[in-house]
């Protein structure tokens, strides 16, 4: 069962804090007060770790500790365990790590939650990196299968492992919340709005075609952050999504 908060548009935004450090991420949230959900992924991790999530805590921010865990189950339990400690809303795996790694995280981000006496995370399965193209898909990963087809087949089996939701392209939103029901969470991104460039995604929608689509959560980071006022393009999307 999943735990979301969703009560305005504001909320269905996830903001990459895609820096290097910890100095440039409190500048970055400092000049973004108004967002409520931080994304929390490798580099900044692995350069300050729970510093960030303690400050992001202590700003009463959700946290999206999107880390990719793929490896064999029993490290990636030890991983979640640990990563359920510190009180994330969302923390993702692979869910080409297959059906025991994915069940055993689950487990053990619940255990790692209990022994801090926090909400467990909502353990959340990638799909496809929304950076493959599909003649990557089969020529150098060798799934002899379309895009679409792969990523349904991914989340079913996230799904069926017991986890609340899964990352995938907006392109896909629509069929897996046919597939996969109302309540399980769909975190998108490849979320571009019409005035921003594509960067390094290829399959991308904006804010308003991806909710509209089954969106729950949209990963909206270069036309916010690397906005010439990260503050009006913040507002800007906004905008856009409370549009009727």
């Amino acid at each position: 069962m999943s735990n979301i908060e969703i009560a305005s548009p504001a909320d269905r935004i996830i903001v990459p804090l895609d820096v290097p450090g910890y100095d440039a991420a409190i500048a970055l949230l400092d000049r973004l007060p108004e967002v409520t959900f931080w994304k929390v992924g490798l580099e900044l991790f692995v350069s300050d770790g729970a510093r960030i999530l303690n400050e992001l805590k202590a700003r009463q921010k959700r946290i999206f500790l999107d880390l990719k865990f793929h490896d064999i189950p029993n490290t990636m339990a030890g991983a979640a365990r640990a990563a359920g400690r510190y009180g994330v809303n969302l923390l993702t795996v692979h869910a080409c790590a297959g059906s025991n790694a994915l069940k055993a995280t689950q487990a053990a981000a619940v255990e790692g939650a209990a022994q801090t006496n926090v909400t467990p995370p909502n353990v959340i399965a990638v799909t496809l990196l929304t950076s493959i193209m599909p003649e990557q898909l089969n020529q150098e990963l060798k799934v002899n299968a379309e895009v679409k087809p792969y990523v349904e087949s991914m989340a079913q089996l996230a799904k069926m492992s017991g986890l609340p939701g899964a990352v995938c392209s907006p392109l896909e939103a629509s069929s897996l919340r046919e597939l996969c029901g109302p309540d399980f969470i769909l975190v998108c991104p490849g979320v571009r709005p019409s005035w921003a460039a594509k960067g390094d995604q290829s399959r991308v929608m904006t804010p308003s075609e991806a909710i509209a689509a089954g969106a729950t959560y949209l990963v909206i980071g270069r036309p916010i952050t690397q906005a010439e006022d990260p503050a009006i393009a913040w507002q800007r999307i906004l905008d856009e999504l409370s549009m009727p």
